[in-house]
């Protein structure tokens, strides 16, 4: 049976290599506060919220500090890599650095409802003899109305911001290329239903629901047991859409409107896999298309058929944009492109690595890219493929699989 999480190896390897890193450096510990990061070095995967969660990595020790709401699954046999858990009642807490310096610091778990996130971090850091560190951030990102000091004034060390993990995620392992494989296979049968039970006079919103319910019904009976949820009452398998005018806005809204015969809708299809998310995008007609959707459409297909052709190993992401970009004037509609050609993806639905004219990145195996040129008409529709890819050894594969061509994206007006 295929893999539905990465495989507790592949944490290993990544704990591993943080302190190889680190022992490359004058630092001494690894701090993260990203949710994202904290998940893919380690495993534990969480909601980020106002209350700080950080991951501290040693070479000798991997420790977390997290909120009681937490503290069950830190301590649980998930994520057996994590050795200690420091532990605050909630934010912001009361009491102060003294309190956190008299507690004792336990193996695991141990509650003082007196404390606050910033002395519990300190605690945790003393405790781990920490001094120079490496931290993706300088505390705690200002999320959901949190505000707090930088990492180096709660703990007194010296702190140096570094984008590690940002930098390691760009590339793909095979297992998390898998992950993407099965997200893209359960996103399409999502995108399947959607043009199913599009049709005149049907919401959106009811659409979009009936198949993402159908599709995610389908994939948790299929998978059972084995399918490991990272969502709180959304669908393991999503999607949605824009329809007429509205999809002229490249990230539009859902409208409470019902569809009509001649609408331009712009889909959006996807998985949750392990934590891991494609991209699968369509320009879909509810009944005949005009000449002009036709013209604009056959533009954006030649602009997306050209980044797919142009990608590959060791291309640079600025090339890519730039062919775009050519193919769009050669058709008069350069001047209704509004966004680059694509990035990277797979824990985020956007993630470092970007096909744009102003990049650096230079195409890597086992980059994964979507690629999702877009023309816009003000007042009228807009146009997008996106199918997600992966770089190869030898050029790319296309994870995402819907039919693209014009007249396999018609849907009949029954």
């Amino acid at each position: 049976m295929a893999p539905t999480t990465v495989p507790p190896a592949e944490f290993e390897r990544r704990i591993e290599r943080v302190r190889e890193k680190l022992a490359t450096t004058d630092r001494d510990t690894l701090c993260l506060f990203s949710a994202t990061a904290i998940e893919w070095v380690s495993g534990f995967h969480h909601l980020q919220t106002e209350r700080p969660v950080c991951l501290a990595v040693t070479d000798e020790t991997v420790a977390i500090t997290v909120p009681r709401l937490e503290r069950d699954r830190a301590e649980s046999d998930d994520f057996p890599l994590i050795e200690r858990v420091h532990g605050y009642y909630d934010y912001p807490g009361i009491g102060d650095a003294d309190d956190a310096e008299n507690a004792t610091p336990h193996e695991t778990y141990h509650e003082h409802r007196s404390r606050t996130p910033e002395a519990t971090i300190r605690t945790m850091l003393d405790d781990l003899g920490a001094e120079r560190i490496a931290a993706d951030s300088d505390g705690a990102p200002g999320h959901w109305g949190y505000s707090g000091p930088s990492l180096g004034e709660l703990a007194g060390v010296d702190v140096e911001t570094v984008e590690w993990v940002t930098d390691w995620r760009k590339t793909k392992s095979a297992g998390e290329i898998g992950l993407l494989r099965r997200s893209a296979k359960w996103g399409n049968l999502a995108h399947r239903k959607l043009a199913e039970y599009a049709e005149p006079g049907k919401h959106e919103l009811w659409v979009a629901k009936r198949a993402s319910l159908d599709a995610s019904m389908a994939m948790l009976d299929t998978l059972g047991e084995r399918y490991d949820s990272r969502l709180r009452g959304g669908f393991p398998a999503s999607c949605g859409f824009l329809s007429g005018p509205n999809t002229a806005l490249p990230h539009g809204l859902t409208e409470n409107r019902r569809l009509e015969e001649g609408d331009v809708l712009v889909t959006g299809a996807t998985a949750n896999v392990g934590g891991y998310v494609s991209e699968l995008e369509r320009t879909m007609f509810l009944g005949e298309p005009s000449p002009e959707d036709r013209e604009r459409f056959e533009a954006m297909l030649a602009a997306q058929t050209t980044a797919i052709e142009e990608s590959g190993p060791g291309v640079a992401c600025a090339h890519v944009d730039g062919a775009v970009h050519d193919v769009l004037a050669d058709r008069g509609f350069a001047e209704h492109a509004q966004h680059h050609t694509g990035h990277n993806i797979g824990l985020e639905g956007h993630e470092r690595g970007f096909i744009d004219r102003g990049s650096d990145e230079v195409m890597q195996p086992g980059h994964v890219y979507t690629i999702e040129p877009g023309i816009y008409i003000p007042g009228e529709a807009g146009y997008r493929h996106s199918d997600t890819i992966v770089v190869t050894e030898e050029g790319t594969e296309q994870l995402t699989y819907f039919p693209r061509s014009l007249d396999e994206n018609v849907i009949p007006v029954r």
